[in-house]
């Protein structure tokens, strides 16, 4: 079978290989985003026109790589319109978003969050890529809230 061209329509089995999502993101994706509408068929086959993949990548590039949650999105689309989501995936990365630190604990904490943060322990959730900084500042959480914790079982202890 010969590849198809830049203006064809996708399936969402190509329009998800083609971004590196499996299909149940992008129909969670159109539940949660009012600005993808793919086209559908009698029987609800979708089809994905060039403009709708170029929707979908700013969409992954903004959740994924940019660390942005879906409501900010969301606000991206409202204030800045769908030029701004769609050609997000062609920019570069925003910067990393503001750290909030408690004065008494070294901890930071992010300001929002995009993730699932109840997923079952050792269970990433579905789509989630950690790179290396990431992982610090995770393994730099975690020794944080180890501190905190031995600190607390030491109050608790009357010590």
């Amino acid at each position: 079978m010969a590849a198809k061209g830049p203006q064809a329509f996708r399936t969402i089995s190509e329009a998800a290989d083609e971004l590196g999502v499996p299909q149940h993101v992008l129909r969670f994706w159109e539940t949660r985003f009012s600005f993808i509408r793919p086209m559908k068929r009698a029987g609800g086959r979708r089809f994905y026109r060039p403009q709708d993949i170029a929707v979908l990548a700013g969409v992954r590039a903004l959740l994924h790589r940019d660390g942005m949650s879906i409501k900010a999105v969301q606000a991206l689309y409202k204030t800045e319109g769908i030029k701004r989501v769609s050609t997000a995936a062609e920019a570069q990365p925003a910067p990393p978003a503001p750290q909030t630190v408690h004065p008494a604990h070294p901890v930071s904490l992010p300001d929002s969050t995009s993730g699932d943060l109840f997923a079952p322990r050792g269970e990433a959730p579905a789509g989630a890529r950690m790179n290396a900084g990431g992982r610090a500042q995770l393994s730099d959480s975690l020794a944080g809230l180890e501190a905190i914790k031995a600190r607390l079982d030491g109050l608790l202890k009357g010590g």
